[in-house]
């Protein structure tokens, strides 16, 4: 099970714009200190954390942040129309366009997904995969 994931941010203020568009939508909770910021899902009394964190952070080493080639992190959404919405918040919230919201035709015909960038570079998906909603065949 993956418990967190990290990326590096040079601009904490930056980062938390883009992350405050879309993160607090899909439930994600924002406790934020010196280290930078963490969000993580609400955990109900007596039951374990739900997994993944997701960290934005200035680096430890002191040298420029620079996001992984061929990493990305992608958030799963309610529904195709909220990646949609979520796509959009992102992007006026300092985000880059790296996919318009929509089906692809490499992935299952539920799979609906956008992509950006934050401000730091760092490669994100929004996807839905909602048996409940149109594929892309129908």
């Amino acid at each position: 099970m993956i418990a967190y994931v990290t990326v590096g941010a040079d601009d904490i203020a930056r980062a938390k714009r883009f992350y405050a568009a879309f993160l607090p939508s899909l439930d994600y909770v924002l406790k934020e200190g010196p280290e930078g910021l963490s969000y993580m899902l609400p955990v109900a009394a007596g039951t374990a954390p739900v997994y993944p964190d997701f960290y934005v952070k200035p680096t430890f080493d002191g040298r420029p942040a620079s996001a992984g080639n061929g990493a990305m992190v992608a958030f799963e959404a309610r529904s195709q129309s909220q990646v949609r919405d979520l796509h959009a918040a992102a992007l006026a919230a300092g985000g880059h366009d790296e996919g318009q919201p929509g089906f692809r035709a490499a992935y299952g015909p539920h799979f609906y997904v956008s992509y950006l960038r934050d401000p730091q570079g760092n490669k994100i998906a929004l996807f839905s995969s909602n048996p409940n909603e149109p594929g892309r065949d129908g």
